[in-house]
């Protein structure tokens, strides 16, 4: 039986690994055939690729791209249309963070999170649009995060970079608002990140305390309902947005965070 999806073409940044794997996997899912990109080398690349492509018996493409670069990302939209004639669906996800004080950011680390994390959704928007205006359908999904809401210490490249984000939502959801295109944004809260992970486990070494009591204590303040947010739910509800019940939803920022925005 085709899925909801069926016919239609995602392309999904920082998809070689952790959310943007699951939120690929789950578009499949729905029938959507799925290119996935990231910083993996091109043969491992290729390897999560068509095991995507085997379990979820659509077409896949791995195009490695670094989102840094501008032509690097014309290259990644090039092959996809080449490949599949046209993306339907982008979801911009891939993320660079940093954490340090502002007075030890480098210049380097700041032009990194602002090219990748802000400049490279608006790019690939700008490419992909035309297309989509065309077919007279498209789905723009932005991850931002808890943190486009609200500020955090140490941390000013991505609070600034994920609220910047939503502005972008909002223009691009009016601007298109009669062309068949919408345009979303998801914020989640704690998600079981490999990053965040390894700060917990080192948190739990440092104060000599289990796993489970430094998860509990990092959580604090964060997801009322105490416990990580699921990936599963973070694509879940992309895959909502991109389906035919998604056709009335645009400029919307959807929290998927157990609560944290309204504590």
């Amino acid at each position: 039986m085709a899925g909801p999806l069926s016919g239609r073409v995602a392309l999904v940044t920082g998809s070689d690994a952790g959310l943007g794997l699951d939120i690929a996997q789950d578009l499949a899912t729905a029938g959507a055939r799925v290119v996935l990109t990231g910083i993996a080398a091109d043969e491992a690349g290729r390897g999560i690729a068509a095991d995507l492509a085997r379990k979820a018996g659509v077409q896949t493409l791995f195009h490695p791209a670094d989102l840094r670069d501008l032509a690097a990302i014309e290259r990644l939209v090039a092959a996809a249309e080449d490949r599949f004639g046209g993306i339907d669906i982008l979801i911009n996800n891939a993320v660079v963070r940093h954490f340090h004080p502002v007075e030890e950011y480098s210049p380097a680390e700041w032009d990194l999170a602002l090219a990748v994390n802000l400049s490279a959704p608006f790019h690939l928007a700008r490419l992909l649009v035309p297309g989509m205006k065309r077919r007279g359908w498209g789905r723009i999904v932005n991850l931002s995060s808890i943190y486009g809401q609200r500020g955090a210490a140490n941390r000013v490249d991505y609070v600034t970079t994920k609220t910047g984000l939503l502005g972008m939502t909002r223009a691009l959801a009016v601007e298109l608002a009669r062309t068949g295109i919408t345009c979303n944004a998801v914020s989640p809260g704690t998600l079981p990140t490999g990053a965040i992970l390894d700060r917990i486990a080192a948190q739990a070494r440092a104060e000599g305390i289990g796993m489970e009591e430094a998860q509990a204590a990092y959580l604090i303040g964060r997801n009322p309902t105490g416990r990580f947010v699921g990936t599963a739910a973070v694509s879940a509800m992309i895959r909502l947005l991109c389906s035919p019940a998604g056709d009335d939803i645009t400029g919307a920022t959807l929290p998927v965070d157990g609560g944290w925005s309204a504590a």
